[in-house]
């Protein structure tokens, strides 16, 4: 039966730590996934969970240490001594070491490197933490297997077998020269099925064979193997040297870093904000969004303001201004939403931005025309006002055309800036729309009731 994390567990759970029962502590946490296992340290205060750590397999604590949320784990590490951490970090990948490695600081991490026991994983973790966050070369591990070109089939079979004790997971070989120069990958069929003398070389594939440099960014990297169903690519220096791998688990945890960070910035928060954040985190991750809102909101009150006339002559005016701004506001959003997702996932070509926001324009028009008639007929039904329905309906036609092409464009052109697009989406666009919309809403009132 799967584990299922609840509140009573954690309870019962709790009474165990309080009461120090160590034995009964190990009997609950017996059995249980790692993953599940990271669920459960994440939802303990930090030295609850230092004792429940210590009292797991070491093996199984390992890889919840990897698994577990960047804030939650930093608190828990926190307990650790150096040379428990270099404890846990001799268990683990290189690139889940160099994870939990890049939460320390510097001094930290020296000592904790000079306390692992294998040299040779110490030196290729410490070779992972001098890439950029960001980058292929921070994400990748330097454990895979590879077999040179000039093998026989006997001789690398060999050779496959002991470079496998060290790879937890097998998903490729890949073939390299005596350079080190990756070649391509052989099939594991073909090696079963060739003869023993039989040259690598003569039965490697290496047409087509994708692969991504240490200094590409996360999002090239997933983008490569979500276009070509990767579960692992290959990572190769500046000379085309094979230097490790990514496998596809660390993509999926891109990929969800990127969504919630877009998530983010179409909310109005700068930073990544995590629920273990403190509250001057929060705060400064969110104000800069809420002062521009509120600039926004100034700006409308002025615009309002100026067009006290148009109010005084017809008050029922004032009604409609909500129904304008959030209009405007709804459709930008979703206009920038589509660009944007667009963006994110590499679907869109430059020769077609220009269509794009046609095809938006389009749309434009047909939901503007679909509001105005509505509206129009309601408000003609309901108040029998035809100067008011006519303002309202030409407004609505103009903001919701406006909006659409705005929600497209934008986008576009922050993306041409080498800025997030996933800015569109959130209180810039929508205090823009709210603007603009309620200067095109007095300006039509103005013609028509002049």
């Amino acid at each position: 039966m799967a584990f299922e994390l609840t509140q009573e567990f954690l309870d019962e759970l709790q009474v165990k730590i309080d009461s120090l029962d160590q034995t009964a502590i190990a009997q609950t946490l017996e059995g249980i996934h790692f993953a599940d296992i990271a669920d459960i340290f994440e939802n303990l205060d930090a030295a609850d969970a230092k004792l429940c750590y210590d009292l797991v397999d070491e093996d199984v604590a390992a890889d919840a240490l990897a698994e577990m949320e960047d804030g939650a784990r930093t608190e828990l590490l926190k307990f650790f001594t150096p040379k428990e951490i270099a404890s846990q970090v001799d268990l683990l990948d290189t690139d889940d070491a160099a994870d939990i490695l890049n939460e320390l600081s510097e001094q930290e991490k020296d000592d904790v490197i000079a306390k692992l026991e294998d040299k040779e994983h110490a030196a290729d973790v410490a070779s992972l933490l001098d890439y950029d966050e960001d980058t292929a070369g921070a994400l990748m591990q330097t454990e895979y297997i590879e077999a040179k070109a000039k093998w026989p089939v006997n001789r690398c079979i060999i050779e496959l077998r002991r470079q496998a004790e060290e790879v937890e997971k097998v998903y490729t070989i890949y073939v390299v020269d005596d350079e080190e120069r990756l070649m391509g990958i052989l099939p594991l069929k073909r090696l079963l099925f060739a003869q023993n003398e039989t040259l690598i070389k003569d039965i490697l594939i290496d047409d087509n064979i994708k692969s991504v440099k240490t200094h590409d960014s996360k999002e090239d990297v997933a983008a490569a193997m979500e276009k070509y169903d990767l579960v692992t690519i290959p990572v190769v220096d500046r000379q085309e040297k094979l230097v490790g791998r990514i496998t596809i688990d660390d993509v999926v945890d891109v990929i969800r870093e990127e969504a919630e960070k877009d998530y983010q910035l179409a909310s109005g928060i700068s930073d990544n904000v995590e629920t273990s954040s403190t509250v001057w985190q929060n705060t400064r991750s969110r104000i800069p969004w809420i002062l521009i809102g509120l600039v926004g909101g100034v700006a409308s009150s002025q615009i309002i303001r100026g067009y006290e006339n148009q109010i005084d002559i017809n008050p029922a005016l004032a009604f409609f201004i909500p129904l304008v701004v959030a209009t405007a506001g709804n459709v930008g959003v979703q206009s920038s939403a589509i660009i944007v997702q667009g963006l994110a996932s590499k679907d869109f070509q430059v020769k077609n931005l220009l269509s794009l926001i046609w095809k938006e324009t389009k749309v434009g028009v047909i939901v503007g025309l679909s509001c105005a008639i509505i509206i129009f007929g309601l408000n003609f039904l309901l108040a029998g006002d035809l100067q008011l329905g006519i303002t309202i309906s030409i407004t609505l036609l103009l903001v919701i055309l406006i909006a659409a092409i705005l929600g497209a464009s934008i986008p576009l052109i922050l993306d041409r800036m080498k800025i997030d697009p996933a800015l569109a989406t959130g209180p810039f666009i929508t205090t823009a729309n709210d603007i603009i919309g309620l200067t095109v809403y007095f300006i039509v009132a103005y013609f028509v009731y002049m």
